[in-house]
């Protein structure tokens, strides 16, 4: 069974973005992403305060110190402001597998800075946390997250069973270094 150690928490450089731990200071830029209608739109969410925010950072930060699941706040360099996250959960180590999830802001949509964390996440998630399955759930209508996925290897495997949320299910494979 694969163990992982978060500590000291592990920030990832790529050329525009610096992918840092979750602060208190992050809670309004978190609470925007957990409100902001076009980045929930695919996401069944519950209605969130700051309060719920700051519980969130808090529950998250527990989770990363705990090594169960690790999550980056995405700030572009030279700012502090978070305007995205990237993150592993859902793990199963018994079976080297992990569950990614995304966000990015409105504003920088198109500009591919998604792609240059999601790249800096599965090379973190394969060569460090070596990952054998790396699964991404997304809804069946969210053709921006459902192309960068695919871009990066992932392949659809079906739906979840009826009853369930309507999340595509896409997988990727990697091969790990020798």
């Amino acid at each position: 069974m694969t163990q992982y150690n978060f500590d000291p928490f592990p920030i990832l450089e790529t050329e525009r973005l610096i992918m840092r731990q979750l602060t208190d200071d992050d809670v309004d830029d978190i609470y925007y992403q957990r409100t902001d209608p076009q980045i929930n739109q695919y996401i069944n969410r519950p209605p969130e305060t700051l309060e719920g925010a700051a519980s969130w950072v808090m529950r998250i930060n527990d989770s990363i110190a705990a090594n169960e699941s690790i999550n980056w706040g995405v700030t572009l360099k030279g700012s502090t402001k978070i305007i995205g996250g990237f993150c592993f959960w859902n793990m199963d180590r018994e079976n080297d597998k992990g569950e990614i999830g995304f966000s990015l802001n409105p504003p920088y949509w198109g500009m591919g800075l998604m792609q240059e964390a999601l790249a800096a996440g599965l090379q973190y998630g394969t060569e460090v946390m070596k990952l054998q399955t790396i699964e991404a759930y997304t809804h069946p209508e969210n053709t921006r997250s459902i192309k960068l996925l695919e871009r990066n290897g992932f392949k659809r495997i079906g739906l979840p069973l009826p009853g369930g949320e309507p999340y595509a299910i896409y997988v990727l494979k990697p091969e790990l270094p020798e």
